[in-house]
């Protein structure tokens, strides 16, 4: 029979597959002595980038969001290998999430850097002539600002759903770091401030063919191991259940309450077995 820890070394060892994390990829998170890095270890940042059941919903409801967006679309459309790897996508954002919320300052510039240099090259012209770069101000705020909308709510619904209105803000506020240091502008810093800022938004925002084909390609992709097939899908739809209404009007999917019941009942108990195992880790 299995011992409790032959049972959390074979999820860690899932969760190690589903990252493609390895001894060589692995990063190194340590800080050199006086190195705060971007975020403290007591910060809000820390609390919610830590949950990887939240993080993973968030993210692919970030993915899902940000997709609804013309220019964030079309970069993705043009330059992303979107039909097999958009789970590639998921993992590089993991990564550099990661590092430059836990690692040292040096690591943080250096990822920042990277992402500014990829941005650099992703541009274009949308389908009616608009042209569209990566490393325009407002389309970084828009990534951002879909990427904390989905985190901060994955974690608040399946972590803390007590976390407190100040510390919710703290967060937002302390996210905003990374992407002014990317370029953006008129970063939201509260969440009275992201509301405006959606609300602002949402007309420029779009369904359409591309929309839907990757979205299609985005649940399509195949998970790393039978085992994690489950959890693949059952992410998929926690993060369908935690778009705002408007944004599940958009992409015309609905959810009745008790699909949103089951959905959040299988993510909480899910979230609770990888705390468990991945303690300290």
């Amino acid at each position: 029979m299995a011992s409790m820890a032959d049972l959390r070394e074979a999820i860690q060892a899932q969760v190690a597959a589903l990252f493609g994390t390895t001894d060589d990829n692995r990063l190194d998170l340590t800080r050199p002595p006086g190195d705060p890095g971007l975020f403290a270890p007591d910060s809000a940042a820390w609390k919610v980038h830590g949950d990887l059941t939240s993080m993973m919903v968030g993210g692919t409801a970030a993915l899902l969001l940000q997709m609804l967006h013309p220019g964030a679309l079309a970069g993705v459309w043009d330059h992303g290998s979107f039909r097999h790897d958009l789970t590639g996508r998921l993992r590089r954002t993991a990564q550099f999430i990661s590092g430059t919320t836990y690692g040292s300052t040096a690591m943080a510039e250096e990822l920042i850097g990277r992402v500014r240099r990829i941005h650099h090259v992703v541009q274009g012209t949308l389908p009616d002539g608009t042209p569209y770069s990566a490393n325009d101000p407002a389309l970084l705020t828009w990534v951002h600002a879909a990427e904390v909308q989905c985190f901060l709510g994955a974690y608040v619904r399946y972590v803390d759903p007590a976390m407190t209105g100040a510390a919710q803000d703290a967060y937002l506020d302390q996210a905003a770091e990374v992407p002014v240091r990317l370029g953006a502008i008129e970063v939201p810093r509260d969440r009275a401030a992201l509301a405006r800022y959606f609300d602002r938004v949402r007309p420029q925002l779009r369904y359409g063919h591309r929309t839907r084909v990757v979205a299609r390609a985005l649940f399509a992709q195949a998970a790393p191991s039978p085992a994690l097939e489950p959890f693949q899908t059952l992410t998929r739809e926690a993060a369908i259940d935690l778009l705002p209404d408007w944004a599940l009007a958009l992409h015309g999917w609905r959810r009745s309450a008790p699909q949103r019941l089951a959905v959040r009942a299988g993510i909480g108990g899910t979230g609770r077995i990888l705390r468990w195992a991945l303690q300290g880790g």
